[in-house]
């Protein structure tokens, strides 16, 4: 087994976006090779309505599929395709851009002013910039949570973990996301495919994250962990970005630890890359913005 070593820790920062939406930016708007098929990840964590409530309105996507993963609160949304929806606590919602979409996306706080969520954006090779739009609405109850026998909770939202498979289907990028809650002191191996790029954004709780690049580490009595590097501190609001190896572990802390771990195939294609939309080279990108302006934007089915 060799354990990922951490490649990099970041600690999101805070922005806005949409309407004037505060929220904070674990990675995007960049170079994002190193998080290759993904472009960007935001919290949008906020107990103040009035930073939040203005949201999402109308703007359009191509090239790209955004994950929005919602932990408190609610979010509605409402597409060109026709589609209407709700996306609450613990459910998610996976659009597919495609050849162009407009869409918006209005948060809402639950009956305590809260919210609550993730939005991740994942790339689409060059084969797919063009495909036919497309909606997945994803239920609570849809999405498994397998518990292991330390007490380790994890909710796979996608992909294959465990022996289980997520609800969502059909993803070019073919991301595994699950939501891992490890308890208190306890210390946990995660398998990760080698050929993957995976990071860890915590959002609660706080932990170690083993730097082995050889062996299963193995705390050594008197000294502590048996690396030749030492493990790397993750809290709140941190994303651990992740070197080559077949698996993470993490040591959790006091009071546990609760993170993301992402991971997908790399594309490793040209970026070309301005505000909503993402495509391969600057001339497509052009052309994408040329009809936005002579509202040749949406295009029907078959074309």
């Amino acid at each position: 087994m060799s354990i990922r070593p951490v490649s990099r820790l970041v600690k999101s920062k805070a922005t806005l976006e949409g309407a004037g939406v505060h929220l904070r930016r674990a990675f995007g708007f960049g170079n994002t090779s190193e998080y290759d098929p993904f472009l960007l990840l935001d919290d949008f964590r906020n107990d103040i309505p009035e930073d939040y409530l203005a949201g999402f309105p109308w703007h359009p996507h191509r090239g790209i599929e955004t994950i929005t993963y919602v932990l408190a609160g609610t979010v509605e949304h409402g597409d060109s395709m026709g589609n209407r929806g709700s996306t609450s606590a613990g459910e998610v919602q996976w659009m597919t851009a495609g050849r162009g979409i407009i869409h918006q996306e209005m948060p809402k706080g639950d009956v305590e002013g809260r919210m609550h969520g993730f939005q991740l954006w994942a790339n689409l090779p060059a084969a797919m910039k063009m495909t036919a739009p497309r909606y997945q609405e994803i239920k609570a109850g849809e999405i498994p949570e397998v518990i292991d026998d330390d007490g380790t909770r994890v909710r796979l939202v996608c992909g294959e973990f465990w022996g289980r498979r997520g609800p969502v289907e059909g993803i070019a990028a073919d991301p595994v996301y699950i939501d891992v809650s490890v308890p208190p002191g306890k210390r946990k191996v995660l398998p990760v495919e080698t050929s993957r790029h995976a990071f860890a954004y915590v959002f609660a709780g706080g932990g170690k994250f083993c730097n082995a690049s050889g062996p299963l580490a193995v705390p050594t009595e008197g000294v502590g962990w048996a690396d030749t590097k030492p493990p790397t501190e993750a809290g709140d609001r941190s994303l651990v970005l992740f070197d080559s190896g077949d698996s993470i572990e993490v040591q959790a802390g006091e009071n546990g630890i609760r993170f993301l771990l992402v991971s997908g195939k790399p594309l490793q294609e040209p970026v070309a890359w301005y505000g909503p939309i993402v495509m391969n080279t600057q001339e497509q990108l052009r052309a994408a913005y040329e009809e936005l302006d002579k509202g040749t934007f949406l295009k029907n089915p078959g074309r």
